[in-house]
């Protein structure tokens, strides 16, 4: 790979790991949270809402493409006080919307208590939100339309749509709430429209994980230290198995006993395998960062409390004079808890990191074409294998795979980088543990920018429901949340009586 994170690196880490591994094609979201795997469990309280459906633009910036999609958005106004009780808005990210809804109990519990409907907005492209059916993927035709100034413009009409349909909405104000990309959308929606959303929550939200913002290794280099706090040597030993691999593996029996150790469903054959092998323990180890929370949890997979520390790293110990196949079997069984901590299935996947809910394919795209973020590691200041990131390789390799290149500066220019100052009424919240925090906002702005930053966070976890083994920083976070909401919400009733 002459130098380039691939688009499946990206996008393993995203969230899932499609079988663009072959391409060495590795965007860059490692991101967003992986994807691709089996059936949601699930301990949470049962919920009940509504699933509608509004007719949105397929284009809300042109005027020759005048044809229209079924967007579907869920609903719960159990504990809306009429009229013109709050409304909070989840910003749907790359995937069905009915698992974001599920695993954002924070709304769910506030709801009572702010007297707010909820509506959880899917994005277009994905789940059920499809502007051409079956065709929606079908080329770059039909791709043209997945980016993210049309997701904002969807929410923006659909709340108007919302506003006018239903009695005593009208004058509703709107909080708008995310996580990870969707963070970044909420963001983003308060940046860009103001007028139709109070406030946002922006959850685990890498806005500045673009060319030029962050250095490209950070995000690599919190993964390597929340494995180096969690026991020892457990980042050492994740550092020199990549070797381990490469010896082991140059030849047919070692491929075989890779195969064996780690039960791989489709056995390693050849070196390309053994690469596409490495990308995927690569993004296991990511997305257990992610998913570090104090209690079980199945976001992306069915997991144990505090899974790096109290497990995995239990099984990487070794002091640096065990032999390559003891050091092997060591990273395997720290893997297996990842993917197996049920017991219940009877190989590993090498081609699904996650969740089957989160869309693997659409955000490759968009991270070809303006969800440009930069990710490199070397080898030094975190426990994996150097590799550079080069835009020119990054771009070559989307224009294979889609005949479209990025625009790297493009996020930087539309949503203002750096320069947010001028914007109001956002929380940037960020976890220590996620190496999503990165490309964060973890300082405060002015005093209506603000950062609340959560230690012992992993990925949004102030978005989850709450859960007695929640450390108190999660406790705090929430709580001072709240509070901006309601503050939000009694600026928005101030002025309204002032108008009336």
């Amino acid at each position: 790979m002459a130098g380039g994170r691939s688009l499946d690196t990206i996008a393993a880490t995203s969230i899932v790991t499609l079988c663009l591994a072959c391409l060495h094609v590795t965007s860059l979201k490692s991101q967003l949270f992986t994807r691709l795997g089996g059936l949601r469990y699930t301990t949470e309280p049962p919920i009940s809402y509504k699933t509608l459906y509004f007719d949105q633009k397929i284009d809300h910036f042109g005027f020759l493409q005048d044809g229209t999609f079924k967007q579907r958005y869920l609903v719960a106004d159990n504990h809306w006080q009429q009229p013109n009780g709050p409304i909070l808005f989840y910003t749907g990210n790359e995937g069905d919307i009915t698992w974001f809804c599920n695993n954002t109990g924070f709304m769910w519990e506030v709801a009572e208590q702010l007297g707010a409907m909820l509506v959880f907005a899917e994005h277009r492209y994905y789940g059920e939100s499809l502007p051409f059916g079956q065709d929606s993927y079908s080329d770059v035709k039909h791709l043209n339309y997945l980016t993210s100034e049309q997701a904002l413009a969807d929410f923006a009409v659909l709340i108007q749509n919302i506003k006018t349909i239903v009695p005593g909405a009208q004058n509703s104000p709107v909080i708008a709430i995310g996580g990870s990309y969707g963070g970044m959308l909420s963001s983003w929606f308060r940046m860009k429209y103001p007028n139709i959303v109070v406030g946002a929550l922006a959850a685990s939200a890498p806005i500045w994980q673009f060319p030029d913002m962050v250095p490209c290794g950070d995000f690599y280099k919190i993964v390597t230290q929340d494995f180096a706090k969690s026991g020892k040597n457990c980042d050492a030993n994740i550092r020199r198995s990549w070797k381990a691999i490469n010896n082991v593996s140059s030849s047919v029996s070692g491929l075989q006993w890779l195969s064996e150790e780690f039960s791989l469903c489709s056995p390693l054959k050849n070196k390309n395998d053994a690469v596409s092998f490495k990308s995927w323990l690569q993004e296991t180890w990511v997305n257990l960062a992610m998913v570090d929370y104090p209690y079980e949890a199945n976001f992306l997979q069915p997991l144990p409390r505090w899974p790096i520390q109290k497990v995995v790293c239990k099984y990487l110990g070794f002091d640096a004079t065990v032999s390559d196949e003891q050091l092997l079997h060591g990273v395997a069984q720290a893997a297996k808890v990842y993917y197996n901590y049920t017991g219940n299935a009877p190989c590993l996947n090498t081609s699904q990191t996650a969740t089957s809910s989160l869309g693997a394919l659409g955000w490759f795209f968009q991270a070809c074409t303006e969800m440009v973020m930069p990710m490199c590691t070397d080898g030094v200041q975190d426990m994996f294998e150097p590799e550079e990131w080069s835009f020119q390789a990054f771009s070559d390799e989307c224009n294979s795979v889609f005949g479209v290149r990025p625009r790297a500066d493009w996020a930087g220019t539309v949503y203002g980088g750096k320069k947010i100052g001028s914007h109001s009424n956002i929380i940037f919240s960020n976890g220590g543990l996620d190496p999503w925090s990165a490309g964060g906002v973890t300082s405060n702005i002015s005093q209506s920018l603000v950062s609340i930053m959560i230690p012992d966070g992993a990925h949004h976890l102030d978005l989850r429901y709450s859960n007695k083994l929640d450390p108190p920083s999660v406790r705090a976070a929430r709580a001072l949340e709240l509070k901006y909401f309601q503050k939000w919400i009694r600026c928005t009733y101030r002025s309204l009586r002032r108008k009336f």
